[in-house]
């Protein structure tokens, strides 16, 4: 199949490649299929959540391992339960950037990451109870410098 996307022009890809949310992410609720596809570069810690249903949304996205080793997301019984696993370090993780100029003005979201379960391809996006991490973390707390991607 293709698809028309935001920043890659036409990309070809299968029904194993889409990645399903339960419910869209937030403020998105009724887009709920969408491929994961990483910028050129970025060795797989930039990506691009890129809607199938809608061709001109698309999210940045970053790998939170790559900005704090020690991320630690724990979802709730029943959210994992949705996502057919046990335990949260059996998901995929993804968090949501909001790329701004200066790109050291950008910020990151750990406190609403994405979950994935890889095996089965089924996402949703949560809300972490854990007080330690927040909506806008800012991109330059984590040390990047002008020019690192994001």
């Amino acid at each position: 199949m293709k698809l028309q996307t935001k920043y890659f022009g036409e990309v070809d890809y299968v029904e194993a490649d889409v990645v399903k949310f339960l419910t869209g992410p937030f403020g998105f609720e009724e887009e709920r299929e969408f491929l994961i596809l990483p910028f050129e570069g970025s060795t797989g810690t930039l990506l691009c959540i890129q809607s199938i249903q809608t061709p001109a949304l698309a999210f940045v996205a970053m790998d939170p391992f790559s900005l704090l080793s020690d991320y630690n997301p724990v979802l709730q019984p029943g959210e994992l339960k949705e996502l057919g696993v046990g335990d949260s370090q059996e998901l995929g993780f993804y968090v949501l950037c909001v790329v701004k100029k200066p790109v050291s003005d950008s910020t990151v979201n750990l406190k609403c990451p994405v979950a994935i379960n890889p095996a089965t391809r089924v996402a949703r996006q949560v809300i972490l109870e854990a007080d330690a991490y927040e909506m806008r973390h800012p991109l330059d707390q984590f040390g990047l410098k002008e020019g690192t991607p994001c």
